[in-house]
C-alpha cells in the first residue's frame, strides 16, 4: 500500500518524504479545503522540484477540492501557467467542472476523487471511472466491507482510505456549522473548527421545575438529557453565543453531534490491505512538522513490518511513539462499526513534548575552526578591556558579570569526539534541559545537559538559551544527521488528562 502524507508547506513535504511517505499532498493557494494552511505560491515550485530529485520516485498530490464557484474557475484559469510548474502526479478534486479543464491542460496528470465527494459505493466508482479518474479517495462512512465490495467490482480503480487523523462530524466532511456561526464556510476552506467550542445542552420549553437562563433554556443532567435526545426537544448552546440554538436529533443509525475522536488504523492495516486499499492517507496539512514527520514515521514502520521488511517487534517502539504526537481519544471510525463512528470526544489534541527545534548541517574545516578562534579572540578583547579598567571599575564590572553571567562572553573550547552542529530553534529551550533527537530510523537519542552546549556561531560564546531567529549551534557528541528534529517535554502535560488549549 501507498502511504500518504500531508504536506501543508515546503518544509512539511520535505519532512513527509525524509520520514516514509511514498507520496504527499499540497494545496495550491486558494484552491484547497485547507486555506489555512501555509500551502504552496510564487516560486516555490523551485524547491518542490529539489525535492522531488532529492526523494526520486516520490509522487506529489495536489488538492484542488473547493466546491468552485464561477470566480474561483476564472482564476483556476489565470494560474494554470503557474500550476503547470510544479511536479504534480494527481490533482484531487471534488467538483466535477473543473475536470475538462485539467484534462486539457494536464493530459499526464492523474485524477483523484476527493472523499469531499462522499463516493461510497461501486456504481458511482464506475461513473467515476468513466469520466476519467485513475483513482477514488472513499468517503469515510464506507466499511472495510463495503471496500472489499467496490474493489472487486471496479478492480481497475485505486482505492484510498484515510487511516489517521482528525475527522470531522459532519457528512464526509461537508459541515456547514462554521459558515452559520463565524461566516467562515468550511467549504471554501474557511473551517473555524466549531465542532470543538464549548457547548451548554439544555432543552427548549422544559416543563420540570429547573434553572433556566435569561434565554430560555433550560439546564439538565446528562441522564435526562439522553431521555429527551430521541425527542427532538434537545439543543445545544454555545457559551459564546448565548440565545443561539442548535436541535439535536437522535435516529436509529445515527448519533453524535460535533467533536469526533481521531482516526487511528496503525493495529489494522492487514485488514485494510486485505480490503483492497491502495494508497493509506494521513490526515493534516494543517498539523506541524513534527505530526507530520512521527505519523508519517510511525505508519512507514508499520507498512513495512506488514510486507515484511522489518518484523513486528522492530516497528512496535515506533508504533507506540504516536501517543507522543499531540492527539485526541481514537476510533476506527466506520471501517468496522458505526457505533465507532458515533462515538463523540472532548478537548483539544494534546502531546507530551514539544518541538525545540532543528538540527541543521555541521561545521568542519575552516568554518569549524573560525567558530572557535572568534571566540578565544571574543573573551580576550573582554579580558584585556578588565585590565585596562581602575581597580574599582574592573571589581564593578566582575561583579556585575557574577550576577548576570549572561553579559560576559565565554569561549566554546573544543572538546575531543564532540562535533558541532548549526541549530534552527522552534522554541525557547534553556541550555541543561533534556533534548530528544527525532530521526527517520532512529526513535530517539536522548541527550542530558552533560551531552552538549549551545553556542553562537557567529562570535563563538557559549549561550545560556536559545530563541527562534537567533544563531544558534549545538556542540555535542552525538552523531546527528541533518534535518533531525529535536523536542523537549513539556512540563504542562499530565497523562491521561487534555488540557484545554483554546479554539
Amino acid at each position: 500500500m501507498e502511504l500518504l502524507s500531508p504536506a501543508g508547506n515546503v518544509e512539511k513535504l520535505k519532512y513527509a518524504y525524509m520520514y516514509g511517505a511514498d507520496a504527499a499532498y499540497i494545496g495550491l493557494k486558494k484552491f484547497s479545503l485547507r486555506v489555512k494552511a501555509d500551502n504552496f505560491y510564487e516560486d516555490e515550485y523551485n524547491k518542490v522540484i529539489e525535492l522531488k530529485k532529492q526523494f526520486p520516485g516520490r509522487k506529489l498530490h495536489c488538492a484542488l477540492n473547493i466546491a468552485f464557484h464561477n470566480r474561483e474557475i476564472d482564476a483556476l484559469l489565470q494560474n494554470l501557467d503557474y500550476f503547470k510548474q510544479y511536479p504534480i502526479d494527481a490533482f484531487i478534486v471534488q467538483d466535477l467542472g473543473i475536470v475538462p479543464i485539467l484534462q486539457k491542460h494536464f493530459p499526464n496528470v492523474h485524477l483523484h476523487v476527493s472523499t469531499q465527494s462522499s463516493c461510497m459505493n461501486r456504481e458511482a466508482v464506475k461513473m467515476y471511472q468513466k469520466l476519467g479518474f485513475d483513482r477514488v479517495v472513499l468517503g469515510r462512512e464506507v466499511s472495510l466491507a463495503e471496500v472489499r465490495e467496490i474493489k472487486d467490482a471496479v478492480p481497475e480503480m485505486e482505492i484510498e482510505c484515510f487511516a489517521h487523523g482528525a475527522m470531522c462530524v459532519a457528512y464526509s466532511g461537508r459541515c456547514l456549522m462554521s459558515a452559520y456561526l463565524t461566516g467562515r464556510s468550511a467549504q471554501s476552506g474557511f473551517c473555524s473548527h466549531t465542532c470543538r467550542w464549548e457547548y451548554d445542552v439544555g432543552v427548549l420549553g422544559h416543563s420540570t421545575q429547573m434553572d433556566t437562563d435569561a434565554h430560555g433554556l433550560t439546564q439538565i443532567d446528562e441522564k435526562e438529557a439522553k431521555k429527551i435526545a430521541e425527542s427532538g426537544r434537545l439543543v445545544l448552546q454555545e457559551r459564546k453565543r448565548p440565545g443561539e440554538f442548535f436541535p439535536v436529533y437522535e435516529g436509529d443509525d445515527f448519533t453524535a453531534v460535533l467533536s469526533s475522536k481521531d482516526l487511528r488504523m496503525i493495529e489494522h492495516l492487514d485488514d485494510m490491505l486485505k480490503a483492497g486499499v491502495d494508497s493509506i492517507k494521513i490526515e493534516g496539512r494543517m498539523k506541524s512538522v513534527y505530526y507530520v514527520a512521527m505519523v508519517t514515521r510511525a505508519y512507514r514502520k508499520a507498512l513495512d513490518a506488514l510486507e515484511g521488511r522489518m518484523t513486528s517487534e522492530e516497528a512496535a517502539p515506533f508504533i507506540a511513539s504516536l501517543d507522543e504526537v499531540a492527539h485526541r481519544e481514537s476510533t476506527t471510525g466506520f471501517f468496522y462499526s458505526r457505533t465507532d463512528a458515533d462515538k463523540t470526544t472532548v478537548g483539544a489534541s494534546d502531546s507530551p513534548y514539544e518541538l525545540a527545534g532543528q538540527v541543521g548541517a555541521q561545521l568542519t574545516g575552516a568554518e569549524e575552526e573560525n567558530v572557535f578562534k572568534t571566540g578565544a579572540q571574543m573573551v580576550a578583547a573582554r579580558e584585556a578591556e578588565l585590565a585596562a579598567m581602575h581597580p574599582a571599575a574592573r571589581a564593578a564590572a566582575e561583579k556585575d558579570c557574577a550576577e548576570h553571567p549572561e553579559k560576559c562572553p565565554v569561549a566554546l573550547e573544543r572538546r575531543e569526539g564532540w562535533k558541532l552542529y548549526y541549530y534552527n530553534s522552534l522554541n525557547k529551550t534553556d541550555a541543561g534541559t533534556e533534548l530528544e533527537i527525532i530521526t527517520p530510523d532512529v526513535l530517539k537519542v536522548v541527550l542530558s545537559g552533560e551531552d552538549y552546549i549551545f553556542a553562537n556561531p557567529k562570535n563563538g560564546t557559549i549561550i545560556p538559551f536559545v530563541n527562534p531567529d537567533h544563531d544558534c549551534a549545538i556542540y555535542t557528541k552525538a552523531d546527528i544527521p541533518l534535518d533531525a528534529l529535536v523536542r523537549t517535554k513539556d512540563p504542562g502535560y499530565k497523562p491521561g488528562e487534555v488540557r484545554v488549549t483554546g479554539r
